[in-house]
């Protein structure tokens, strides 16, 4: 059985239909993946969006996302308190949120600037094996950009958690899908690709990630 195969038959969930998440169920339905989408609304009701923005994905109801083996929550930050934790107990969870005050208004938890968002999430999801990636590209060129993660030119994408068989999962996943995982160590490492960092949208080899992670590091 070749690797699609294998891929085939696990399930990657994702929570919220919107662009970010979207373009990760794009990438892994082309990876192999099965990709199950939910939102907060009956999955009746986005059915049709997810036919048209997705095709090939499911539109389920988020219960029906017991079964995946990896979720990846991407509504709007400011409504992550609407997310269940019961729903994503013991998952491997990547977070692909980012904390906007222009966007999301100034929510004080998130002001604290020596911890990151995912830790925020973190604490609200408890039970969960949080993993923060996917969040300093851009949805458009998440696409684009994905290439053979076996090239030393291909872009990487840094991932931060705490469980460190979660972050291998997230980091097989990042590879399968097309681009190069560095690992930044814990989740309140996150911090380093947030929004105003320098790696934030910015576009690194995995050699090139490293240096920027390095240098990140000392300035903290």
């Amino acid at each position: 059985m070749d690797s699609v195969q294998q891929r085939d038959q696990k399930t990657v969930g994702i929570l919220g239909a919107g662009r970010v998440g979207t373009a990760v169920a794009r990438l892994a339905l082309d990876a192999g993946y099965r990709v199950k989408i939910a939102t907060s609304k009956p999955a009746s009701e986005i059915s049709l969006i997810v036919d048209i923005v997705t095709p090939g994905a499911e539109a389920v109801n988020a219960s029906d996302l017991a079964d995946a083996e990896m979720i990846v929550v991407a509504v709007p930050l400011h409504k992550y308190r609407t997310v269940d934790p019961a729903l994503l107990q013991d998952k491997t969870v990547i977070d692909v949120m980012n904390y906007w005050s222009g966007t999301d208004g100034e929510i004080a938890e998130f002001e604290d600037p020596t911890q990151s968002s995912s830790e925020v999430i973190a604490q609200h999801l408890a039970g969960a094996n949080l993993v923060k990636s996917f969040n300093h590209i851009g949805y458009h060129d998440m696409e684009p950009e994905a290439g053979g993660a076996g090239d030393g030119e291909a872009r990487a994408l840094a991932l931060a958690g705490d469980d460190p068989r979660a972050v291998q999962e997230v980091a097989e996943f990042i590879s399968s899908v097309g681009f190069a995982p560095v690992i930044a160590g814990d989740l309140r490492s996150g911090r380093l690709f947030e929004p105003g960092t320098p790696i934030f949208n910015g576009r690194f080899t995995a050699a090139e990630m490293e240096e920027q992670l390095n240098a990140a590091r000392v300035s903290r």
